[in-house]
């Protein structure tokens, strides 16, 4: 019986997950329609400090969209272990990326499609791997924990790294650099989710009768989470509203799930039994969202589709030239070959006439 009840709570878990992935998902994409909105209506832009998104439906819609994802998350939280609900959240990245592409005319090129799916598998992986979290069942132990003295440096450092970001490095390198506002949201991010698991404490204490809003704790929780959430709503809203909402989201999810798994990992020591195996698996799954990152991010200039691989010409045209040099083959020659590059231009024009490109004329 507990083994099916656990196999139900399981399930429900992962759609929950799934579901909240697909919200936030969606919730960039409403947030930047929101933004771009109100740039061409001139109004100050949020990433030069400007509030005027509040007064923009979209954008709100954007919000509760999120908000509905977070609900589903914490939820989720109370269903399936954790190992299972943060991994997931990649799923937002394609989401994202895929709405990105329809309602916002972003291109998401060859390389961002295979960044988006080694997204996944890497997410995968983590789930198959992921290291256990030590149980914590009451206020009072979650306390214990959260004074432990290497969760407190860890948090003192969060804080510290934030402050400098905000106020010296964000004013001088946030409008060019990605990594400024986004590291701000992600490493605070990492506080927020203690703050959800210790009030998601609070709240199962609440329902079992026992005295939980007389600790103190738990105001301190609330009060926490609502400047963390804050700050992450504000500085994310400006990586939107100046980068490429495709980059912004993996990026973000890269960083954040460092954050989250690093505090995890020191709250509640889950590292301490974890077998080789599933060490070496969980670090292997998080380098490939890495690595699908990279491609998503190095690449996004790059107009690369699967019609530019390079192919052989065709053997009509080969045996009418009378060459058998390949695109490649005509790379490796000297400048001076001038039939190479007359076949490769011949090549070109053909290629935007099928395409219908005006250029070639």
């Amino acid at each position: 019986m507990s083994q099916t009840r656990g196999k139900y709570d399981f399930c429900i878990g992962l759609v929950l997950a799934m579901s909240s992935s697909i919200f936030i998902g969606g919730s960039f994409i409403l947030k930047k329609k929101g933004l771009l909105r109100l740039a061409r209506k001139g109004s100050m832009r949020a990433g030069q400090g400007g509030h005027a998104y509040l007064k923009e439906w979209l954008w709100w819609a954007g919000l509760l969209s999120m908000g509905a994802g977070e609900v589903a998350n914490f939820a989720a939280y109370a269903f399936a272990p954790a190992t299972l609900v943060t991994p997931l959240g990649a799923l937002s990245v394609l989401v994202s990326a895929i709405l990105s592409s329809f309602f916002l005319n972003e291109k998401l090129n060859l390389h961002g499609k295979i960044g988006c799916l080694l997204s996944i598998l890497g997410s995968t992986v983590m789930v198959i791997h992921a290291p256990q979290e030590e149980e914590v069942e009451t206020l009072n132990e979650m306390s214990h924990k959260l004074g432990d003295p290497g969760f407190v440096v860890f948090a003192t450092l969060v804080v510290i790294v934030s402050l400098i970001l905000i106020f010296v490095v964000g004013p001088r390198h946030g409008q060019t650099n990605i990594l400024v506002y986004i590291t701000i949201c992600s490493v605070i991010g990492a506080l927020s989710v203690s703050c959800v698991k210790g009030l998601g404490i609070a709240i199962k204490e609440l329902f079992a009768g026992k005295p939980v809003l007389k600790h103190p704790l738990s105001w301190i929780l609330l009060l926490s989470l609502i400047v963390c959430v804050s700050t992450q709503i504000n500085y994310l809203n400006r990586a939107l509203d100046i980068f490429n909402t495709s980059i912004v989201t993996p990026i973000y999810y890269v960083i954040f799930t460092t954050s989250v798994l690093t505090c995890s990992a020191i709250l509640f020591k889950e590292w301490q039994h974890m077998a080789a195996d599933d060490i070496i698996g969980t670090f292997s799954g998080f380098l490939t969202i890495i690595v699908g990152i990279f491609l998503l991010h190095a690449f996004k200039d790059v107009n690369f589709t699967l019609a530019n691989l390079p192919v052989s010409l065709r053997k009509d045209d080969r045996v009418a030239n009378g060459t058998l040099l390949s695109t490649y083959d005509c790379f490796n020659h000297d400048e001076e070959s001038s039939p190479c590059l007359g076949e490769i231009q011949s090549t070109e024009t053909l290629s935007a006439r099928r395409n219908g490109s005006l250029s070639a004329f």
